[in-house]
């Protein structure tokens, strides 16, 4: 379940908030971790060098301002997500910032409860929801919907291209990259009874309330938003109408472990789950597959024309930039790690993003290498029992969502303003919001 938290006000701050002006190597820092803030302007606009001084200076190392401990090195995260035992997922959906009463009175008059379902469950009923879930997601499924994929991309394509011919310009976040996963999953689970438009609106407010740090007056705009995705999903649910081969309508038919059928509350969860990382990540890793692809001279072309190569890039920046930042569990009991002496109950904070950057892992982690020998050792799909179910489907949109867009628009470049991209700065999400082009 989402744990809504009490004790303290929300801090009056966007999910990008201005944070500290110094970066980790100020001299007038005695303390660089100090001046640490997640949410801050410096950390979510170039995360790397605090990631590179937590892994290298305190590579389990607790943050006073959230309360977390953050766990940076690869082998580290690595062991944390191989023991869900130790280390427990209960918390992976908890409220990062304190919801307060008006806000929760709105969540309570929509009923708005997430069971553990699937990233928050420890429990039995995990691997018979899991099948579930990767059934609609498995190799042959996802090997059929590539056309469902192409077809797709090159409508919105179509669109793309006839914005940049009216006005000289396109976003490729808005017009692209956000709208062709939400639309792609739709056909794939036999979403029905919701535009895209709302879905993308529900999913996207639905990080904003949960993972970041917006101030009160936000807070009431995108519960409201929250409360009708919930309701929307509790009816659809609860309807019986969904038909038998769609994903609602498998989780209909599905018991638990002791034989009993599943719940609407815990069906509803599921759904929650899969829709906002279905549509919303994958959405935010094709944002910057494309805005990272576009910078790097030469690649544009060439992943139109190279077989192989935007899968490569794909992984590349799954590895150095994942649009999942980073992850959360709670210890079973008081346990080491990395050198510290870990308390039960003691919340971490795993740093996936800095995992990909460890040299330890990958040499030079800063270059940009396509077909890099053990890229797949990254760890932004997790790792484990809980390893993202939708990774091969993102990984097929992602990579055929570049391809067709270099091939579709092979004159665009980056427009004057993509070089500062407005960001989404949240605590597990980060991802360019703008990805501006303009023709040669």
């Amino acid at each position: 379940m989402i744990f809504p938290a009490l004790d303290t006000p929300a801090p009056d701050s966007g999910a990008t908030g201005g944070g500290p002006a110094a970066g980790p190597g100020s001299a007038d820092a005695p303390d660089p971790l100090g001046l640490l803030d997640l949410f801050g302007d410096p950390f979510v606009r170039d995360p790397y060098p605090w990631l590179d001084l937590l892994r290298s200076e305190s590579p389990v190392h607790h943050d006073p301002v959230t309360g977390l401990w953050l766990v940076s090195r690869h082998q580290d995260v690595r062991r944390v997500l191989l023991d869900p035992d130790a280390f427990l997922p209960d918390n992976a959906q908890n409220a990062v910032t304190p919801l307060p009463v008006p806000v929760l009175r709105v969540l309570a008059r929509a009923g708005f409860t997430l069971p553990p379902a699937l990233a928050n469950n420890g429990t039995p009923s995990h691997p018979g929801l899991r099948r579930v879930v990767t059934r609609f997601f498995n190799a042959r499924r996802v090997e059929a919907a590539v056309p469902v994929i192409e077809r797709i991309a090159g409508e919105l394509l179509d669109g793309v291209r006839a914005q940049l011919d009216s006005t000289g310009g396109c976003d490729l976040f808005t017009a692209y990259a956000q709208v062709l996963p939400c639309r792609v999953l739709m056909e794939l689970l036999g979403i029905r009874g919701v535009d895209p438009a709302t879905l993308i609106r529900w999913s996207d407010a639905s990080l904003e309330l949960f993972w970041g740090r917006p101030a009160l007056e936000r807070q009431l705009e995108l519960v409201e938003l929250v409360a009708a995705f919930h309701q929307w999903l509790t009816e659809t649910v609860r309807s019986g109408t969904a038909p038998a081969d769609s994903f609602i309508g498998a989780l209909a038919r599905h018991h638990l472990p002791d034989g009993r059928p599943l719940d609407v509350a815990t069906a509803v969860g599921a759904c929650f789950f899969v829709f906002v990382a279905g549509q919303s990540t994958t959405g935010q890793l094709i944002a910057t597959v494309l805005r990272r692809a576009l910078a790097e001279s030469g690649m544009w072309p060439r992943v139109a024309a190279e077989a192989g190569l935007a899968e490569a890039w794909v992984e590349e920046t799954l590895r150095r930039e994942p649009p999942v930042t980073t992850w959360r569990r709670v210890t079973a009991r008081t346990t080491e790690l990395g050198g510290a002496q870990l308390p039960a109950d003691a919340q971490l904070l795993l740093m996936l993003m800095g995992t990909g950057s460890d040299p330890e892992v990958f040499p030079q982690p800063e270059r940009m290498c396509p077909h890099r020998e053990n890229v797949r050792h990254h760890l932004a799909f997790g790792v484990g029992r809980h390893r993202c179910p939708g990774a091969s489907l993102a990984r097929t949109e992602a990579a055929v969502a570049l391809r067709a867009a270099s091939r579709a628009l092979p004159e665009v470049r980056p427009a004057a303003e993509a070089a500062e991209p407005p960001m989404l700065g949240l605590l597990s999400f980060r991802a360019p919001l703008k990805v501006a082009v303009e023709p040669r």
